[in-house]
């Protein structure tokens, strides 16, 4: 997380932390022949320091200041369309943000039949409408990992609600896919008996998933985990000692990460790396003068420190996951998941 001083910095190499009011300047408007984007952040608010984090990430990918102006929602749905109607308003012919669902519909219903908007949620309900959602979605990152499972003769999956939103989100994308996938997925409330199951799916990351895992494992059965369970404290890799974890590859991000320390001090989350993935994406098309839907839906997709990924026309992204495995307290990638 960039500290103030970073941030001030940031400012004065021209990173535009502004209220909507400021946008519209002559540098701007000169851009709109090739396309500039907006970026829609809370910069006042609950979750301002994310939304510096945020901005100080996507500037690593976009270091063009006067293509990328960086927008203050103020953490809400009303702020989030004040600050988009603001932007297309000064030209922008893409929209990066908002970061919650709820400001994502917002916009979306605003000004998405003008502008696409690449949301940083990873609510899928959030998408259509002219919004795109970049964020990992709990079926992204199942989907992944069952697969996966399956190839490796799981039939039985044991799925573990620790009753966080995304453990419940990713039991039921589970329960969804056994289908397709050919697995029978048993729903588990935390705390409830595991048996008769191939593996025990624990898509979370709290004490209580982690104590599940350990004695799953003490049992002799295969265990199943996604991101939110990637953790380096002691006691998680103990737990998770030959799971097998759904995430994005560790190497991309660490680069991203190295690069973002270099500059802003601190290390980013995986939201700001969304961020930097945004910037990333509007600085591709604008070079090819794509900054449109049509740029977004290109089959080629876009290479990414969240990993390779390409949208659909429905608002939905394709994304590529590392399968790891947890051994000898360190993250040991073996596969990839193609277009989970």
């Amino acid at each position: 997380m960039p500290t103030r001083r970073a941030t001030l910095k940031l400012v004065g190499q021209g990173l535009a932390l502004s209220s909507a009011a400021s946008i519209a300047s002559p540098l701007w408007a000169a851009r709109r022949a090739k396309g500039v984007a907006a970026l829609l952040v809370p910069l006042t608010g609950e979750r301002a320091a994310l939304g510096r984090s945020i901005a100080a990430a996507a500037m690593l990918a976009e270091t063009d200041a006067t293509a990328l102006r960086v927008i203050d929602t103020g953490g809400s749905a009303d702020g989030a369309v004040r600050a988009a109607l603001a932007a297309v308003k000064g030209g922008a012919a893409l929209l990066l943000g908002p970061l919650t669902a709820a400001e994502t519909r917002a916009v979306a219903t605003a000004v998405g039949a003008r502008v696409p908007v690449v949301a940083l949620t990873n609510d899928a309900a959030a998408q259509g409408n002219g919004a795109f959602v970049l964020g990992i979605t709990p079926a992204q990152a199942t989907g992944a990992l069952l697969g996966y499972a399956r190839s490796r003769g799981v039939r039985r999956v044991a799925a573990l609600d620790d009753g966080t939103p995304w453990s419940s989100a990713c039991v039921a994308a589970a329960k969804r896919a056994e289908g397709d996938l050919g697995l029978i997925v048993l729903p588990t409330p935390a705390g409830g008996v595991v048996s008769e199951a191939d593996a025990l799916f624990v898509p979370g990351g709290s004490a209580s998933a982690l104590a599940s895992m350990a004695r799953a494992r003490a049992g002799g059965m295969q265990l199943l985990a996604t991101v939110q369970a990637l953790d380096y404290r002691p006691d998680a890799l103990t737990a998770l000692e030959g799971a097998w974890i759904a995430s994005p590859d560790p190497a991309r991000f660490a680069t991203f990460a190295a690069a973002f320390a270099a500059r802003n001090g601190g290390r980013p989350g995986a939201i700001a790396a969304l961020g930097y993935d945004a910037a990333g994406i509007a600085k591709t098309l604008r070079a090819g003068d794509l900054l449109s839907r049509e740029g977004l839906l290109r089959e080629a997709g876009f290479d990414c420190a969240t990993g390779p990924l390409r949208f659909r026309a429905d608002g939905s992204c394709a994304r590529d996951f590392a399968i790891l495995v947890a051994a000898n307290g360190a993250y040991e990638k073996v596969a990839e998941s193609r277009g989970a």
